[in-house]
């Protein structure tokens, strides 16, 4: 890997340590419990992020996805095998964040409400992508399926989203910077960029890591060795 390459992901990863580190300071300790929830409402401070975080990874997946079948570009497929795997680790840890905040404020771990159940729908059809490109071993086709696997996948995500205005859900509504308070916004969107930091840190090593592999994929088998001409006589 090149210097240059592996310089940038150290960059994001220390951005990403200093802004989590505040963020999660500034959370725990800094910013007042809520009124209403106490302070099981400080998870939010990290829920919230990997939320937001995880919606833009899977954006990414669908852009290069779309990207690949256009372009058919070996570049685009590796940066799309990327953001698979960590849309799986985030959406991952999305439910099990939000089945740790369900417990205290619902009475269950999990409730197959709206917005849970089709968070576990985007999880389980990633996965499937994800093993998809494992089982196929042309890259060309596992490229191609792949890629069209995640834009059909990718319909699940508005559906996420408005899940809570288009159902009755128990999970609260959408909230925006104008209404959360000050207090609450600093700790939120410094965990937010630490997140995000760190995922395109990992995303880029991730990335070069399966172009290099294509590459060698690519490559010609060798040529079978010379018999010497001693057993040949």
């Amino acid at each position: 890997m090149k210097r240059a390459t592996i310089g940038l992901p150290i960059i994001f990863f220390f951005a990403s340590a200093v802004c989590l580190f505040a963020g999660i300071l500034d959370g725990l300790l800094v910013a007042p419990a809520e009124q209403h929830m106490g302070q099981v409402q400080r998870i939010m401070y990290i829920h919230v992020p990997t939320a937001w975080t995880a919606m833009l990874v899977l954006t990414w997946a669908f852009l290069c996805a779309v990207m690949f079948l256009f372009r058919a570009s070996w570049r685009w497929d590796s940066r799309l095998e990327a953001a698979l795997e960590v849309s799986v680790l985030l959406c991952f840890l999305l439910c099990v964040q939000g089945s740790i905040w369900a417990k205290p404020t619902w009475g269950v771990w999990w409730d197959w409400d709206p917005r849970l159940t089709t968070t576990a729908v985007l999880l389980m059809a990633f996965v499937g992508i994800v093993a998809l490109r494992h089982f196929l071993a042309d890259a060309a086709q596992r490229a191609t399926w792949s890629a069209v696997a995640t834009i059909i996948a990718y319909v699940d995500v508005p559906i996420v989203y408005f899940s809570v205005k288009w159902w009755n859900s128990l999970h609260q509504q959408p909230s925006s910077a104008s209404t959360i308070s000050r207090d609450f916004l600093i700790p939120l969107m410094l965990n937010f960029a630490g997140m995000l930091f760190l995922v395109i840190g990992l995303m880029t090593i991730r990335g070069r890591t399966a172009l290099l592999r294509l590459e060698d994929e690519m490559l010609p088998p060798p040529l079978p060795a010379a018999i010497p001409t001693e057993v040949m006589a």
